[in-house]
């Protein structure tokens, strides 16, 4: 995708718009307007219009927009139509659970490897892909163009880790690990912090109860 200052704001919609219309094609639904969408979303018509405006926009006045075809513009924007090739490093519940996320297929992300340190777990595969030991992680990486690593493993690791990934191509990084990662600039990274989406959470409930008492 050009690079033409599209705010990140913008690029998380996008996956939403992806899913959105996903459902609607699954429904049948072949059209459908900004006003419609905006009502499933919870966003504004003017956003949708604004958001997808960035790409070219899609719709035609008094008609609206094709399903289909933004479905698969929107795929073609996120890449969806490449393979990526992945690996989970860290087969505790969290890493076990995102392997056995079957939808990666199903979005182009090819899960290579899974790597963990506890040797009672090598061998044992999850879909068909063997855990393997952390020693062999070099290696592997440069042997199979590994383009996103998932660390879900203690932070004191962490760093040490993703360091010597990308040293050896790794371009995407999906840190659950609870530290932020400092890396080159050329390097995307995800961090996903749990504690903090449960904090979240938790003030929007505190929010929500004390609105409801009044």
């Amino acid at each position: 995708m050009e690079d033409r200052g599209i705010s990140q704001a913008v690029i998380r919609r996008l996956p939403r718009y992806y899913r959105y219309l996903g459902e609607l094609l699954e429904n049948g639904v072949e059209r459908i307007s900004s006003n419609d969408l905006s009502k499933r979303m919870k966003v504004t018509a003017s956003q949708i219009r604004q958001d997808l405006n960035n790409f070219g926009g899609f719709g035609q006045q008094g008609y609206g927009y094709n399903v289909k075809y933004l479905y698969t513009e929107i795929g073609k924007i996120l890449g969806l139509e490449e393979d990526h090739n992945i690996i989970i490093i860290g087969a505790g519940n969290l890493g076990q659970a995102l392997a056995n996320y079957a939808a990666f297929e199903k979005r182009g992300f090819i899960l290579k490897g899974i790597f963990d340190v506890n040797p009672r777990l090598e061998g044992v595969s999850i879909r068909g892909v063997p855990i393997r030991m952390m020693d062999g992680l070099k290696t592997f990486v440069q042997d199979n163009d590994v383009e996103i690593a998932v660390l879900t493993i203690p932070k004191d690791k962490a760093i040490e880790v993703a360091n010597m990934l990308v040293e050896n191509g790794v371009r995407a990084i999906w840190n659950f690990a609870h530290t932020d990662l400092n890396l080159p600039e050329y390097v995307i990274v995800e961090n996903v912090h749990l504690s903090e989406s449960l904090m979240q959470l938790s003030y929007n409930i505190s929010r929500y109860n004390e609105e409801h008492k009044k």
